[in-house]
């Protein structure tokens, strides 16, 4: 069997380190920020070239809070991605404000920025680009248009750690940047988690603020706040994983090279990779005719496929009250009939990965 992503292997490879730093946590007494926090928020900021790093407790949350802090509330609106995880539209839905969909880019996935400035109103607010499946968003022509309109830009980084976009990594691009440590992320912790990055110290500050109970001295509140805050030991075991994650990126580069080079005669939809892009491969998304038979024909092979994602945003349930007809964002829906996530991650070995090649060809060729 091929697992899609082995989470146990980091542990077996890294695990006395994450022991030692669960037993330092542990021995200090101190769970719920403190130094801990501290330290891998400096060491996380710093690996993402910005000022500040603020960690929450989870990814959703970092998205919300940073939209708070940028002022977003009830009858705003705020452009996002058509093509993307539902929470990406869910952070904009808890401030009160409406997510507005703009269609992908059909090779890259990602939000089309040609696409963006006809869906500016006088009521938008923000404009949240998602660096999708560890590919960074075509950020320049996206902060030229919130520029020119005055809009923040909220990078939603929950699946692009490392990422480069013309040489910077992703989260110091933007106003904000929204990241997720969610365990099956390229930096995943052993439970939940999430985190802020900001070069604007008002926004940390309100960051840091809005996560502690609205709370800067215990028991005093300046605003209505909530918990959500990084705790120690996902701290520590994370601080651990980021000395490793460029190593383990570099080996999904390599699976991902493989993918690319034994697929390329199959009749199947292979990520596009832009000259200024520099992905991390979170997913290896390929778009295919009659994805239920070929999916099905993997797990008879023991390979693990999964489909990111089934179901766009505005065709949920929970978003009906938007009244968005089947057919109006009609690239979104088409990537949704067709993508499939293939098996990859940094402890996948490459025989592996030759043999979903081979498999994946029979398949294809079997019709």
């Amino acid at each position: 069997m091929i697992p899609f992503l082995d989470l146990a292997a980091a542990h077996a490879e890294i695990g006395r380190e994450i022991e030692e730093a669960i037993h330092r946590v542990l021995e200090s007494g101190s769970y719920i920020l403190g130094r801990e926090l501290e330290a891998f928020e400096a060491d996380f900021a710093d690996y993402c070239g910005a000022k500040f790093c603020i960690g929450v407790g989870n990814g959703l949350d970092a998205l919300h809070l940073s939209l708070l802090a940028l002022g977003i509330g009830p009858g705003d609106e705020v452009i996002v991605p058509s093509n993307t995880f539902i929470a990406t539209w869910l952070a904009v839905s808890q401030c009160g404000a409406v997510p507005v969909p703009v269609e992908p880019n059909a090779a890259t996935h990602n939000i089309d920025p040609s696409l963006i400035e006809e869906a500016v109103t006088t009521r938008t607010r923000c404009i949240i680009p998602v660096h999708l499946y560890g590919q960074p968003a075509d950020i320049d022509p996206i902060l030229a248009i919130a520029d020119h309109h005055g809009l923040p830009v909220l990078e939603d980084a929950a699946q692009s750690h490392g990422a480069r976009y013309r040489g910077r990594r992703v989260g110091s691009l933007g106003d904000a940047a929204a990241w997720s440590f969610y365990p099956g992320k390229n930096l995943g912790a052993l439970g939940d988690g999430g985190a802020v990055t900001t070069n604007n110290s008002a926004i940390a500050e309100r960051l840091r603020v809005l996560r502690n109970y609205g709370s800067r001295t215990k028991y005093v509140n300046e605003v209505r706040g909530t918990n959500s805050r990084l705790d120690s030991l996902q701290a520590a075991i994370l601080r651990v994983k980021l000395r490793n994650l460029d190593r383990w990126n570099e080996h999904r580069k390599v699976l991902a090279n493989l993918y690319l080079r034994e697929l390329g005669h199959l009749k199947a939809a292979l990520p596009a990779v832009p000259e200024w892009a520099d992905p991390v491969w979170h997913l290896f998304v390929v778009g295919l005719d009659e994805r239920e038979r070929v999916q099905k024909k993997l797990h008879e092979a023991g390979i693990t496929s999964l489909i990111h994602y089934p179901i766009p945003p505005h065709m949920q349930q929970a978003y009906t009250d938007l009244g968005i007809p089947q057919g109006t964002l009609p690239i979104a829906e088409d990537l949704a009939n067709r993508v499939l996530s293939l098996p990859l991650g940094p402890h996948m070995n490459l025989a592996d990965g030759q043999y979903v090649c081979q498999t994946l060809a029979t398949i294809l060729d079997d019709r």
